[in-house]
């Protein structure tokens, strides 16, 4: 009989165009909501879906040569197809971990476990999540709750 723990789940992804494509595997670290003011710009949303990742769980599988990055902070390398424009992911080196938007690997459970930079958002949201004020203090944030 065979052990399904030995098999990693591998979840497919790819940009609006489908010139970049990636594949995750295994399971996400954490999965949740960021209100801050950078992720809404960047996703042109009022929140962004993240799935964060160990860096050797994410592969480019096709064309790598076609990711462009902007970096505005240390915190987040922002990469997108060059051809479309399209959203991939957003690798934290100060974390340690990539987060893949949710939207770019639609085959995965999107279970989201908490809202983070709460208190900047513009879409307050009753799903009975945690909502943090900042950012978890192993980030490097207050670590503080808000009420919904």
């Amino acid at each position: 009989m065979m052990n399904t723990k030995e098999y990693a789940m591998n979840y497919v992804g790819k940009c609006f165009c489908g010139a970049v494509e990636l594949e995750v595997s295994g399971e996400p670290e954490g999965m949740g909501y960021c209100h801050c003011s950078s992720c809404r710009s960047w996703s042109g949303g009022p929140v962004n879906a993240f799935s964060l990742w160990k860096p050797e769980n994410v592969k480019v599988t096709k064309g790598a040569d076609r990711i462009a990055m902007y970096q505005k902070t240390e915190l987040s390398e922002r990469q997108y197809c060059a051809e479309c424009g399209g959203h991939l992911m957003a690798n934290h080196p100060p974390l340690g971990l990539v987060d893949v938007f949710a939207a770019t690997i639609p085959t995965l459970a999107f279970v989201p476990g908490l809202h983070i930079n709460y208190a900047e958002t513009v879409l307050p949201m009753r799903d009975g999540l945690p909502k943090m004020k900042d950012f978890p203090a192993e980030f490097g944030g207050s670590g503080e709750m808000m009420a919904e």
